[in-house]
């Protein structure tokens, strides 16, 4: 690649910057600018009626400021600032804000477009970058602040026409990144000469990265640079407007608010010209997730993304932050497992501050559920299986039991190359472990106490079609029907593990019990369920034991009764 063709970017010769110790404690004030900056960059631009739904979106989630056009660009931008006002669409706190080139009939066009608005930020800009002066305008700096200086007086003279609007004034040094930074502040100190702001009435200078050329911290550099060097600081909001050349919008706005920015203008999941603008949706729940009030809400993430698609025609890439369908999924074992016991805690604790491994925040502060944390393909692990079956279904599978059904779900995933859900995860458990009846079947059992200490159990069980009685004695009920079983099998095995839950709520409710057995060799693991605890238990033995038996076939050995049967049944 012929990298030789650019030069880096000029450091800032700051020894002593203050932004890197500051911390964000308080969202700045947003400028939403989808519809103009983000509306330009579309390539079927929105129609008056998405445009007004948008808008009342906007509203709707709490912009303060809301860029609504260049109204001398187009009839169709001028018709949507009329419609706005004239329909008495826009809230009282709410400002309309709108640009304008320094030219006197775009100028006067703009004001034309406000008349009757209650609040209007009329957004004055030209292009001050070297390169542009040079390869654009051909202009001397003294031409270019001279351009910004009469735009500036022309808009004073307008004001006066239009009594009944409050107007607030903002410039940008447009291609500000490209400029000269005395440059820069030179002409942001001349323009605010002529509209003359004060602490009570401020206006703004926005700053922007028009072409994102350098890392953040520079950037940040160039703000704080910007807000030491501006004569009227006490009466100027600082805003930032950062695009997305480098991928970096956010965390150039994010470190500029740092260096002292009181604004943010951007788009939602920042569609801009060329990679887009700031992303105000991330950067919003970026602040959340620090405990911040974002001054946004985004309780309901779908709808911003509803109309965001509908209006744009634009697709939410899966992996957006906080927004993309897969961003609160995990798909790997160790992040499954980290992720369900980080929720187990969140639980047991009951405390407010939210804490679980690779969740930044909770699905649920943004409209989303917990369905869909953690799905399951070949790369999953025990971890991912058991949480899909506690969430969805209320099983609680012990820790082998769960590795023994991950396998059986891998090997799925691996076949048909496909994510298992979590609805044919469930149907796999049931078919392969609960109440097995394969080769034997338990058909009824008493129990007895003998001693303090001994319960004999007497059954009679069916095993591939004929019916035997079978008897054995223990330390309880599932001891003693273990042991009527290894008698008449002759094939010892010891019960390594059993728990047990309900499955509903209430006397009448289900249980489940696991079982875990294990031979001379392996492990074998089945379930029972019934309302009768006692049964539930028995038929979770059988379960585990059908495994037996088919574990033992596959390595050439029978298992076989050690009796003739009672009943004959099939012939």
């Amino acid at each position: 690649m012929k990298f030789s063709k650019y030069v880096p970017y000029p450091q800032m010769k700051m020894p002593n910057r203050k932004w890197p110790d500051n911390v964000i404690e308080k969202a700045p004030i947003w400028c939403s600018v989808d519809l103009r900056d983000g509306n330009q960059a579309l390539e079927i631009p929105m129609s008056l009626e998405q445009k007004l739904d948008f808008f009342r979106f906007l509203v709707k989630i709490g912009f303060k400021h809301i860029e609504v056009g260049f109204p001398a660009a187009s009839d169709t931008e001028y018709e949507f600032t009329r419609a706005l006002i004239e329909e008495d669409l826009i809230p009282d706190d709410v400002t309309i804000q709108v640009l304008t080139q320094s030219r006197e009939h775009i100028i006067k066009r703009t004001f034309e477009a406000l008349k009757g608005a209650k609040n209007a930020i009329v957004h004055l800009y030209n292009s001050t970058s070297t390169l542009q002066r040079d390869v654009v305008f051909d202009f001397t700096m003294d031409q270019t602040v001279e351009l910004a200086v009469e735009g500036a007086k022309m808009i004073m003279e307008e004001v006066e026409k239009y009594p009944e609007t409050n107007f607030v004034f903002e410039y940008s040094p447009e291609s500000f990144t490209g400029t000269e930074m005395d440059f820069a502040a030179r002409i942001c100190n001349a323009v605010a000469d002529v509209f003359e702001p004060t602490p009570e009435k401020k206006m703004i200078i926005n700053l922007p990265s028009t072409v994102e050329m350098s890392t953040p911290n520079i950037y940040a550099d160039q703000i704080e640079y910007m807000c030491e060097h501006l004569e009227r600081r006490d009466s100027i909001l600082v805003s930032l407007h950062a695009h997305n050349d480098r991928g970096t919008a956010v965390a150039s706005s994010e470190l500029g608010v740092m260096a002292g920015a009181d604004r943010v203008e951007g788009t939602l999941f920042g569609n801009g010209e060329r990679t887009g603008n700031a992303d105000i949706l991330n950067m919003a729940l970026n602040l959340f997730s620090q405990g911040v009030d974002p001054e946004l809400d985004f309780e309901n993430i779908n709808e911003a993304i509803d109309i965001y698609q509908r209006s744009t025609g634009i697709m939410v890439h899966p992996r957006h932050p906080y927004a993309g369908d897969l961003v609160y999924t995990a798909f790997s074992g160790s992040h499954q497992d980290a992720i369900r016991k980080g929720m187990e805690k969140y639980k047991e604790r009951g405390v407010e501050t939210w804490a679980v491994p690779y969740l930044p925040i909770d699905p649920m502060d943004v409209g989303r559920n917990y369905d869909p944390i953690i799905r399951i393909n070949s790369q999953s692990g025990k971890g991912g299986v058991a949480f899909v079956l506690e969430q969805c279904y209320g099983l609680h599978l012990p820790k082998g039991f769960q590795q023994d059904l991950s396998l059986l779900i891998t090997r799925i995933s691996d076949v048909n190359h496909a994510e298992v859900s979590s609805n044919k995860i469930y149907e796999v458990f049931n078919k392969e472990y609960v109440d097995i009846r394969t080769h034997v079947q338990l058909e009824r059992y008493t129990e007895k106490t003998i001693d303090i200490d001994i319960v004999e159990v007497n059954a009679d069980i069916t095993f591939n079609g004929l019916e035997y009685k079978i008897s054995g004695r223990g330390n309880g009920v599932i001891n003693g029907f273990c042991n009527a079983l290894i008698g008449f099998f002759d094939r010892p095995f010891v019960v390594v593990d059993y728990r047990q839950h309900s499955l509903e709520y209430g006397t009448e409710a289900r249980a489940i019990s696991y079982i875990e057995i294990k031979g001379a060799e392996d492990s074998y693991y089945g379930a029972g369920t019934s309302k009768n605890i006692s049964k539930s238990s028995l038929r979770g033995i059988v379960s585990a034991f059908n495994k037996y038996i088919d574990g033992e076939k596959e390595k050439g050995n029978v298992i076989k009764p050690s009796v003739m049967p009672n009943i004959k049944i099939n012939a």
